[in-house]
């Protein structure tokens, strides 16, 4: 599936391509599911250009078997099962990515929800816990509590103990962030999350992926010595801030991409994602969040519902589609 021209979900057009060949140290998957996520509408758009070397076809995550190896890939057999990050091209029937970014399809878990894994996870925990440093008893807020990163980050964060808020768009989604774990959704048509949180004693950790308006908010939201990352600007990447407040108070700024990163880093955060929350999957204390799949003949349909109102993760079928 190839983005014919920048524009919205009806540039995407089925294709034919040569099949990809694994380079060393790398694995070609045959893709059963590829996730769907914003910024594979935003390279559609043409606001965002694969990096150099990566497919131009989007998809940045699948689920599959491993087909084919490349020289120097001993991690990995021909018909493992494995979910991966990819540096693009997963709206195929087969794709290469770096072998050190696959991991294993968790215990019980089907093809399906395997796909949704690995940008929220790679993401929540680089920014989360890498770059955040969130740990037990802290209280974290994320915006967008329903997306698939904000059901990860909720799901994460309680259970390394953390105390968790999430902004939603409904009465509905806030209740269904707190029966992921939060332990108060915030309706940010109705509610104020500066008040909300300095009611609670405010945060030590924010993840935005927001922007704009919420960033001033978002200081005052922290506590002394707070932290706060960016992984998005849905809401525009300006705003003007009183900078003596940072200073004062102690304030950190931050923020990430997870595409443009080394495959040496991505494969850092794979490591750790085996030894630390694999396990978890693998025993069902955790789970990604689905909302649906589309074929893969229908990938505009699917964009179209990532932009409307869903909750968690959407999936393309790949094979069998």
């Amino acid at each position: 599936m190839e983005i014919a021209a920048p524009g919205g979900p009806e540039v995407l057009r089925m294709t034919d391509r040569p099949e990809p060949q694994p380079g060393h140290g790398e694995v070609r998957i045959k893709v059963a599911f590829a996730g769907v996520n914003r910024p594979d509408v935003l390279q559609r758009s043409g606001s965002y250009n694969p990096p150099p070397g990566a497919s131009d076809l989007p998809g940045l995550e699948a689920s599959g078997t491993i087909d084919a190896l490349g020289p120097g890939v001993t991690e990995w057999a021909e018909g493992d099962q494995v979910c991966a990050l990819l540096p693009g091209g997963g709206y195929a029937e087969q794709v290469v990515t770096p072998a050190a970014h696959c991991l294993p399809v968790p215990k019980g878990m089907g093809l399906d929800q395997a796909a949704c894994l690995p940008e929220t996870y790679f993401t929540v925990w680089t920014n989360v816990f890498q770059r955040g440093g969130l740990t037990a008893g802290e209280v974290f807020l994320v915006h967008g509590g329903t997306s698939g990163i904000g059901t990860t980050a909720i799901q994460l964060a309680r259970v390394f103990c953390a105390r968790v808020f999430a902004t939603a768009g409904s009465d509905e989604k806030c209740r269904f962030c707190e029966e992921l774990g939060a332990e108060r959704g915030i309706n940010y048509r109705t509610e104020d999350f500066v008040g909300v949180l300095r009611d609670n004693g405010r945060a030590e950790l924010i993840l935005d992926m927001v922007g704009g308006s919420y960033i001033p908010r978002d200081l005052k939201a922290l506590k002394d010595d707070g932290r706060l990352v960016f992984i998005a600007f849905l809401g525009g990447p300006e705003a003007n801030v009183n900078f003596a407040e940072v200073m004062v108070r102690r304030l950190t700024i931050t923020g990430s991409t997870l595409r443009p990163q080394s495959v040496a880093a991505k494969a850092q955060i794979a490591r750790e994602l085996q030894q630390h929350v694999w396990p978890l999957l693998d025993t069902g204390q955790i789970a990604p969040v689905m909302d649906r799949s589309f074929p893969l003949a229908e990938a505009a349909a699917a964009h179209e519902a990532l932009e409307a109102d869903h909750i968690g993760k959407i999936v393309l079928q790949v094979a069998g589609s």
